[in-house]
């Protein structure tokens, strides 16, 4: 997730760098980051900062996953922060934009009209990824999202986990945006 952003976040946010603008926190998993929320957001002391948290829902409840994220968050002094699902695994971004997919895996066929009627709710597949894994035998989750990090569309993605992450990093940016002039 973190090489998907680092490159996705500067293409659909011009301007922004890492470090300065967004900063990434790599986690070993879902239960690693929901263990240092409390820690890491009470001990954060830069005034003005925002945080978004995103984790993949791996066919959890969504509804009670972001409830119990953002408990946890407002109990650690940040009530402002965003907490995003993606529903189920960060593949379902990609089949959500077989175009971009197509154009990193250099494959016409993945953006067929059988495809795009097949992953038409994208976000509704539990196992996004062996699907990749059968169309693209040279599919690897870290050097996917390295190509597609180059690609994937904010406009033309059906995923809506996908559509919800970027309308709501957009609406933060704004929000820090007034807070600053």
């Amino acid at each position: 997730m973190k090489v998907l952003l680092l490159g996705l976040m500067p293409r659909l946010f011009p301007g922004w760098v890492h470090g300065e603008h967004f900063l990434c926190v790599e986690h070993q998993g879902k239960s690693d980051l929901d263990k240092s929320i409390p820690r890491k957001l009470s001990a954060w002391r830069i005034p003005g900062d925002r945080f978004v948290i995103l984790r993949d829902n791996d066919g959890a409840i969504c509804a009670d996953v972001k409830a119990k994220l953002t408990r946890t968050c407002k109990k650690s002094g940040r009530p402002d922060t965003l907490v995003r699902l993606v529903c189920q695994e960060l593949e379902s971004w990609y089949v959500g934009d077989l175009t971009a997919l197509a154009q990193a895996f250099s494959d016409d066929r993945l953006s067929s009209p059988s495809l795009q009627k097949r992953f038409k709710n994208p976000d509704e597949w539990q196992k996004p990824s062996v699907e990749l894994m059968r169309l693209i035998p040279s599919f690897q989750k870290g050097s996917a999202a390295r190509q597609m990090a180059e690609v994937l569309g904010a406009k033309s993605n059906r995923s809506r986990s996908f559509q919800a992450f970027v309308q709501g990093v957009a609406r933060v940016r704004q929000e820090m945006a007034r807070e600053s002039s």
